[in-house]
């Protein structure tokens, strides 16, 4: 496999600063197949560490990150990204103080519907995101920000894009234009096209990177300007020198001039109601 970090001891968790909240936010991509029982292949994931300082709301913007990116070189990997994946949430739900994905539930379940055999750190992580609007205080705190952030929302779509461009993050992806993810993904698998896998993987760091900010605004611990936050330029930064496809032009080009999301449209989906009412706190 593949695998990428930011952090100096690859072997270890990023270190922690002290009076932080530490957010681990973790995104899953796998290829579809529903004509068969189980069919979805999971072949990439990421874990961004956001820690946030404690007891006040932070400007995201100024704040680091930490990650892991891993991707398999050979679909027939699949068990050990499995693993891996499982003892990444293992280590969140032993060192985080919050756990977030975009629809996490569908990620979990394609990990552990792979796993080779009953895996308990998947079906912890499974348990924990199903009580995660229950009072537990031996379990780690899930968000889900597919669900859990309705109370910040007016549209109706809840596309982690369509979220994100709400609430002022840019998450315009680049990677996508004139493709799609399969497509590149079989540019790996079938051509051992480099570009077409790293392009999946800074998709993939995106969404796990803007997940971590919506689940700190959903839980009132952090914030970004009025004029919005370019998720692309923080990505850049935090992520310099681990892919190729960071100083292609189609990507750089995105770290100039003003967040688009400041300005973008709503999409047609996205009728207007009344904001949802905030769901309680799991502590």
């Amino acid at each position: 496999m593949i695998t990428i970090n930011s952090h100096a001891h690859p072997d270890r968790l990023p270190e922690r600063r002290a009076g932080t909240v530490r957010i681990a936010s973790i995104d899953v991509e796998w290829t579809k197949n529903y004509r068969i029982k189980n069919g979805n292949r999971p072949f990439c994931y990421s874990i961004v560490w956001l820690d946030l300082p404690s007891g006040t709301l932070t400007d995201l913007s100024d704040v680091p990150y930490a990650f892991t990116s891993v991707y398999v070189e050979d679909p027939a990997e699949k068990n050990d990204l499995v693993a891996s994946a499982a003892a990444t949430l293992r280590a969140a739900s032993d060192y985080a103080d919050l756990i977030t994905g975009h629809q996490l539930c569908a990620d979990l379940a394609v990990l552990d519907a792979n796993a080779p055999h009953d895996d308990a750190d998947l079906t912890r992580a499974r348990a924990y995101w199903k009580q995660r609007r229950t009072s537990n205080p031996d379990a780690v705190q899930y968000v889900d920000t597919r669900y859990d952030a309705g109370h910040l929302l007016t549209g109706t779509s809840r596309r982690l894009v369509d979220v994100c461009t709400e609430l002022g993050l840019d998450v315009t992806q680049p990677e996508l234009r004139g493709t799609s993810m399969p497509a590149l993904h079989r540019r790996w698998t079938d051509d051992a096209d480099t570009e077409g896998r790293e392009r999946v993987s800074v998709l993939n760091l995106r969404h796990s990177l803007s997940t971590a900010y919506v689940a700190a605004r959903t839980e009132g611990l952090g914030h970004w300007g009025p004029d919005g936050l370019n998720v692309n330029r923080v990505l850049s930064h935090g992520a310099n020198g681990a892919w190729g496809w960071l100083t292609h032009p189609t990507f750089t080009k995105l770290l100039e001039g003003p967040c688009r999301s400041a300005t973008a449209p709503l999409s047609p989906s996205k009728a207007h109601k009344q904001p949802a009412r905030r769901r309680s706190s799991t502590h």
